[in-house]
């Protein structure tokens, strides 16, 4: 008798056991807070992706590339010809020095790429002193007579003649006393219409007797 009650207590033991773990099991779910369920919400319909358009790209044309021609004057004042410039006016010119310190020589000057065209004006008995520049010059005289000295040759060039000035060549030209003489001064751009005196000084031009500036 005394056997079958400790089985009696070992199942009783083991039943209590399960029952506290039954109620341990519903406590914590009682324990647990519930989420509330997430709404569905209607999904977009997604949208069809369009294959892009691929457009092919023509081969660029290649630009022959242009010289930038300089807009900048040799000679002060001077108008630059070309992009669209192709007709000057030379009364309308702006009247510039065509031998400072030297000469009396003044006019419109036009310059392009290669060359340089002055409209001259030398007042009668005055002129240039000895001078010379690197760039070789053609004088067309329009009007007047000059009275030239070139590399020690001496000369009179009246109207309808042209004068030639090779590069770096001593000269002097003087209008003489009867009128104003107007020429045409071609030269080419290795340098620009003023040249230098041979003697180094910028003293003035050269007067005739009698026409020398008033004191």
């Amino acid at each position: 008798m005394a056997k079958r009650a400790k089985k009696t207590t070992r199942k009783r033991k083991t039943v209590v056991k399960k029952s506290k773990r039954k109620v341990a099991k519903k406590t914590a779910k009682r324990s647990v807070k519930r989420k509330p369920a997430k709404k569905k919400t209607a999904r977009k319909p997604a949208k069809r992706k369009t294959a892009k358009k691929t457009a092919k790209k023509k081969p660029a044309k290649r630009k022959a590339a242009k010289k930038k021609s300089s807009r900048k004057t040799k000679t002060e004042g001077a108008v630059k010809a070309g992009r669209g410039k192709y007709y000057f006016p030379f009364a309308k010119l702006k009247k510039v020095p065509a031998g400072t310190g030297y000469s009396t020589s003044h006019g419109g000057v036009v310059e392009g790429e290669r060359m340089l065209i002055g409209y001259i004006r030398k007042p009668r008995g005055t002129g240039s002193r000895m001078h010379s520049h690197p760039n070789e010059q053609f004088n067309f005289v329009v009007q007047g007579t000059l009275r030239c000295v070139i590399n020690g040759k001496k000369s009179l060039a009246p109207a309808g003649t042209l004068i030639y000035v090779p590069a770096n060549a001593p000269h002097t030209m003087v209008s003489t006393s009867k009128e104003d003489v107007i020429f045409i001064a071609m030269k080419d751009l290795s340098h620009g219409i003023i040249g230098k005196a041979i003697d180094g000084t910028m003293s003035g031009p050269h007067f005739e007797k009698g026409f020398g500036p008033k004191k």
